[in-house]
């Protein structure tokens, strides 16, 4: 089922593909979104749980509101990217499993244990934020990750009264080369890998 990429889609991806800090002035439409969530709901959960649950901020107003709960260096970029989503986790992503894995029932998996459907809604929803980071690069955004803001303070402006709770924000559009910097050191092999 796999066939290995060329160079210039591992580029695309991983190794030419940068964090970005500044943006363009060029707009990210919603079939744009549309065409990345449709990419991003591939990917592999488990059990299929897909705990994710995205907020996709196009508007101003919605990006202010945001970077009303940022650092004061992560707001610059949240107000002046085009699009900016919050990766939250749902807490209750159990009920939703009998659609999403009918051959079993798996409630149960999780209703027994809080702590192990939260390990399972955040794990699981950082694995879905990482999709997303390369489902953008796949369609020629760029993407700009953050943490550094009021997680309360998220929950409280864009998922009061759900079950949902924030993880991490990604910018999305077209980088501003400028505000791009060079490639920070990565990990040997050896200093972060066995083969056992």
């Amino acid at each position: 089922m796999s066939t290995a990429l060329d160079d210039t889609a591992l580029a695309t991806l991983f190794l030419t593909a940068r964090t970005a800090n500044a943006w363009a002035g060029k707009d990210v439409t919603e079939d744009q979104i549309h065409r990345l969530y449709d990419l991003v709901r591939m990917g592999p959960t488990s059990a299929n749980c897909c705990p994710a649950r995205f907020r996709f901020l196009k508007s101003a107003e919605a990006r202010d509101r945001l970077a009303t709960t940022m650092s004061s260096s992560n707001a610059k970029k949240v107000r002046a990217a085009p699009v900016t989503v919050i990766i939250g986790y749902d807490e209750a992503f159990y009920d939703k499993l009998p659609e999403l894995f009918p051959h079993v029932d798996a409630r149960p998996w999780f209703t027994s244990s809080k702590e192990m459907a939260h390990e399972t809604a955040f794990r699981n929803s950082t694995l879905q934020g990482a999709y997303l980071i390369l489902a953008a690069r796949a369609i020629g955004l760029d993407a700009g990750p953050m943490s550094g803001f009021d997680a309360a303070m998220v929950d409280e402006l864009f998922f009061a009264g759900t079950t949902t709770r924030v993880n991490f924000v990604v910018s999305l559009g077209y980088a501003d080369p400028s505000g791009t910097y060079d490639r920070l050191p990565r990990l040997a092999f050896e200093d972060a890998a066995r083969i056992q």
